[in-house]
């Protein structure tokens, strides 16, 4: 659908994630059954997953749920619509390649993939790299909430 740069500005009402907690900066480009992101607050020493000065690699897990959500908001909107707000509910074959991510130098890239997705749930393969290189990847699980 679009291979332009959305800024955040753009899609961040899509999700629920507000401030320091909305941890992707912009969309580089999506279709129907894809997104790719970019981020740098992994650097950010106020980034709200750090623990001990540290982001550990298991938060990218919660950078690829982040691009499921504005995935899901994205496909919404251009629909005409508003994304239920969902639950994750499960996380699978996750693999991650490095200790820790605070230490990167500049950006990194996620990728989702919806694998599955219906009226009340969708699972997503993710992938976060750096400059080419896997970081982390894994599949997740989400269910929706009905809208009230």
């Amino acid at each position: 659908m679009s291979n332009q740069t959305i800024t955040r500005h753009d899609w961040s009402t899509l999700i629920p994630h507000r401030g320091a907690m909305c941890l992707l900066d912009d969309v580089v480009g999506w279709t129907d059954a894809t997104i790719h992101a970019r981020s740098d607050s992994h650097r950010d020493p106020a980034n709200p997953l750090r623990s001990d000065g540290r982001l550990r690699a298991l938060h990218l897990c919660e950078y690829g749920a982040q691009a499921m959500a504005v995935h899901g908001g994205l496909l919404a909107r251009a629909a005409g619509g508003i994304a239920a707000p969902g639950f994750l509910v499960s996380l699978r074959a996750v693999e991650l390649k490095v200790d820790r991510v605070d230490d990167i130098a500049g950006s990194i890239d996620v990728y989702g993939e919806r694998l599955m997705g219906g009226e009340g749930s969708w699972q997503y393969a993710f992938r976060i790299e750096y400059q080419a290189t896997l970081l982390a990847s894994g599949r997740a699980a989400v269910m929706a909430r009905p809208l009230t």
